[in-house]
């Protein structure tokens, strides 16, 4: 995979879809989990009262995607965001610090994230000091 600066992530507990990006490229990896959940959870929860979480290899393995990225947006439907976002405090503090914003966003295609992504960037890109 070419290195981009950029990089967003949509995750959920069935996929994550990772697109390193530029203005005029984009290359996707998706990962999925090593066992995929069933039903993640009822309105009340789980059987035992919580919602089952996503297993570390597959945030391992997100993260190890992500690595190569200068700035990263986190976005997705459910609270696979958050739990990314714990694992990478955990064990990738590195990485973390390279976590732009997480944004909560339904499915959508590839084309409408690295767009919305794009236009994410290039507003935070103006809200940075600039060198020079």
């Amino acid at each position: 995979m070419t290195a981009h600066y950029h990089a967003v992530v949509w995750i959920d507990h069935h996929q994550a879809r990772v697109l390193h990006f530029n203005p005029e490229e984009a290359e996707e990896r998706t990962v999925h989990p090593p066992h995929q959940p069933r039903h993640l959870h009822a309105k009340a929860g789980s059987a035992s009262g919580t919602h089952l979480r996503g297993e570390d290899s597959y945030y391992r393995e997100v993260a190890e995607a992500l690595a190569s990225a200068k700035e990263v947006l986190i976005t997705g439907p459910s609270s696979a965001k958050r739990e990314l976002l714990e694992y990478l405090k955990k064990h990738r503090p590195q990485l973390l610090a390279h976590v732009d914003a997480v944004e909560t966003v339904d499915k959508v295609s590839d084309a409408d994230l690295i767009a919305a992504a794009r236009r994410h960037f290039k507003a935070s890109d103006r809200m940075k000091p600039q060198l020079g």
